[in-house]
């Protein structure tokens, strides 16, 4: 969950919505909204205790073609364009010492706004990262685990040190929480609110992931919902934390349109050299979250084409290395393409598919509390049904802004899940499943 979002979308959210109040408020909505979610999927995985959360419950409750889209949505969606995203920031953060390598520094575009294409230091900077850590992970998972490992550590302690030392030793001031900002946006505030909301889903997504591996834990009847509940209320704390600490450093109107956050923040906190080295360490960092996606993404995608839901060509595994190379292949050449748009369009696209599929898992609730023998979580059965619908209500408002306020993005995101049911029923359909000599590491 700690990802690119908490270290690049606040930026945006100080531009677009001004108030310090407004600012703060968004995130702790976010954080509620998702640990609401949390909670459903939570029954949802006690009930079926099957790796692959959204793909099993959508499967279950609507068929089949649901649980391709959700799968081929995923791809794109939930680890291809965050993976792009990841890569953009990498390129920002850099830029600190490079600024060839900035988002501003563009040969080419076409189009404007969120909907655009473009091409520049950052587009080619991002394709080069997600490149190297492509060829780390076709060469075995163990060397990809191993530098995993290490890169996860480094931000983990990054994160702390910036904490501890920015609210001990660092040179910020708390007059910046009661400085608002001139919004840049001529959207009026509840529908900018609503889209804003999609960058902090984007930030908390993750939330649901233990979902992924629930047959692999150990009594996920009792550990599940702690797994989702505590991690989603720690990130909630941290990221509320964090945000503390780069309005502290900066007020909103110094924050506004900046990707680089956590340089501008260190910056001002510990001065230039002590900033930059900050910066350094969060670029690393932001290769540990590449990594991840470039690791876990494609094994989702095999393990769906070796059950007959994903291509053919996904399932086949590389007979010298055993990782599923086409696969990795397959998301890496996406993330190269998905990184010559912009990060706001690409944070919209993300949020925009994934919320809408999620809100489908919480809601196919109201269809399986009627089957006998169906587990009911205590926290949800105490507020039912206010727990799924306090997350329906907020996603579907999401989707009716978003489709109102950014329509070519929008209608992208809707072709896409579209494009799934077509690619289920021309390719798919009847049950065909495809099986491979060789498994995957």
């Amino acid at each position: 969950m700690v990802g690119t979002g908490i270290f690049t979308t606040p930026g945006f959210l100080a531009r677009d919505l001004g108030e310090p109040g407004l600012y703060f408020s968004i995130w702790l909505v976010g954080g509620l909204i998702a640990m609401i979610g949390a909670l459903c999927y939570a029954e949802l995985g006690i009930n079926f205790p099957s790796s692959g959360g959204e793909y099993v419950f959508l499967t279950q409750a609507y068929g089949p073609v649901w649980g391709f889209m959700t799968g081929w949505t995923s791809f794109l969606a939930g680890f291809a364009a965050p993976a792009a995203a990841t890569a953009l920031a990498f390129a920002d953060y850099t830029s600190t010492f490079f600024p060839a390598f900035s988002q501003s520094a563009i040969y080419w575009r076409i189009g404007s706004g969120v909907f655009s294409v473009q091409c520049g230091g950052a587009q080619v900077l991002a394709c080069a990262a997600l490149g190297a850590v492509t060829v780390a992970n076709l060469f075995g998972v163990q060397r990809a685990a191993a530098v995993q490992k290490l890169l996860t550590g480094l931000k983990l302690a990054v994160i702390g040190a910036f904490l501890v030392l920015g609210f001990t030793v660092g040179s910020g001031s708390v007059g910046n929480f009661t400085l608002a900002a001139l919004r840049d946006s001529t959207v009026p505030l509840p529908g900018q609110f609503a889209i804003s909301l999609f960058y902090v889903y984007v930030s908390y997504s993750g939330w649901n992931a233990a979902t992924y591996v629930a047959e692999e834990l150990e009594d996920p009847v009792r550990n599940l919902p702690r797994a989702l509940a505590l991690g989603t209320a720690l990130v909630t704390v941290l990221f509320l934390l964090l945000n503390l600490a780069f309005v502290y450093a900066a007020p909103l109107g110094a924050m506004k349109g900046v990707v680089a956050i956590g340089s501008l923040a260190a910056t001002r906190l510990f001065g230039a050299p002590l900033g930059g080295l900050f910066s350094a360490l969060i670029a690393i960092a932001l290769l540990a979250m590449i990594q991840a996606l470039m690791t876990v993404g494609p094994r989702v995608a095999y393990a769906m084409a070796r059950n007959g839901a994903f291509f053919r060509v996904a399932a086949r595994v590389d007979p010298q290395w055993r990782t599923p190379a086409p696969a990795i292949l397959m998301q890496a050449l996406t993330a190269m393409l998905l990184t010559f748009t912009t990060l706001p369009g690409l944070f919209f696209f993300i949020g925009f598919t994934l919320n809408f599929f999620s809100v489908l898992s919480v809601a196919s609730l109201f269809r399986f509390r009627g089957r006998p023998g169906w587990k009911r979580l205590k926290p949800v059965s105490w507020l039912w049904p206010l727990l799924p619908v306090g997350f329906i209500l907020p996603g579907v408002w999401m989707t009716l802004f978003g489709l109102t306020l950014e329509p070519r993005m929008a209608l992208g995101a809707c072709l896409l899940i579209g494009g799934g049911a077509y690619l289920y029923d021309r390719f798919l359909k009847g049950g065909r499943t495809w099986q491979t000599s060789s498994t995957a590491n």
